[in-house]
């Protein structure tokens, strides 16, 4: 494999990662409208950590995780902060990227998000803080001048998390316009079946689950990714599949700690 395939490879999974996959149907039987009677109250657990195995074809390229590390102030706020981050690659190409979320534990919107990018030769890092009070956001090295967001935003990160306090009843199909690009919204979800299915830390009963997001890459509308999450109160992520122009990236489970008393794993 290419070193360009591998960055290509893991910088969509990181940078990325789960704001959205897969075109929707023209004609769309049902939309759930977000409210917050709608929304399942969410407390997320300090020390929970999911970690995956990254594959591209039958490839191992390595290994990711999902974890809520602390809480924490933010500008007098009592935020999670939540690191989603990659590291494996080749022998001669390695990658270790992370995306970093501080989340408020009473609003459940973007107090700050961090992202750092080790690719090879390439390096890049960038911080961008989200002022919710007033709709705006500033990332660092770009001045001083704060930029307009959305109401209630939430980064690549959070979504992922936030996508754990919804329903998700099969058939239901939501718009979420509360990412923090304004010109990228509505993020769109589709959950289109239940599965029970297998993976190195077990054997699972699943809800998939197909967003789309208005980019390129890996949850692109051209794309046909989808994602499982645990039919109970938690909604783990258990796998990932996405077709790529050059192959098929896959996630799956592999070991999970602190996760909450509700049961996950099927017994077989």
């Amino acid at each position: 494999m290419s070193e360009l395939k591998v960055a290509a490879l893991l910088r969509v999974v990181v940078a990325s990662a789960m704001i959205a996959p897969s075109a929707l149907a023209q004609e769309i039987d049902r939309i759930v409208v977000i409210t917050e009677a709608r929304e399942r109250p969410t407390a997320l657990v300090v020390g929970e950590r999911l970690e995956y195995d990254v594959k591209f074809g039958k490839l191992r390229v390595g290994r990711g995780s999902m974890e809520v590390r602390e809480t924490t102030d933010v500008r007098g706020r009592e935020a999670w902060h939540t690191v989603f981050a990659i590291r494996g690659g080749l022998p001669f190409f390695r990658v270790d990227d992370r995306l970093e979320s501080w989340i408020d534990t009473r609003s459940f919107t973007s107090l700050r998000f961090a992202q750092q990018t080790n690719e090879g030769s390439y390096h890049r890092e960038r911080q961008i803080d989200f002022f919710p009070e007033r709709t705006t956001m500033l990332q660092s090295g770009e001045g001083a001048a704060e930029k307009p967001t959305v109401d209630q935003p939430l980064d690549e990160g959070a979504l992922l998390y936030y996508i754990r306090t919804l329903p998700l009843e099969v058939g239901d199909r939501y718009e979420l316009d509360r990412y923090f690009r304004p010109d990228r919204n509505p993020v769109k979800l589709e959950v289109i079946r239940r599965e029970r299915i297998q993976v190195p830390a077990g054997t699972f009963e699943t809800i998939v689950i197909r967003p789309t997001i208005k980019s390129s890459g890996i949850f692109s509308e051209n794309g046909r990714a989808e994602v499982w999450v645990t039919d109970d109160d938690r909604h783990l992520m258990v796998q990932m599949t996405a077709k790529l122009s050059f192959g098929t990236l896959h996630l799956a489970l592999r070991e999970m700690a602190n996760v909450t008393s509700a049961p996950l794993a099927v017994r077989k």
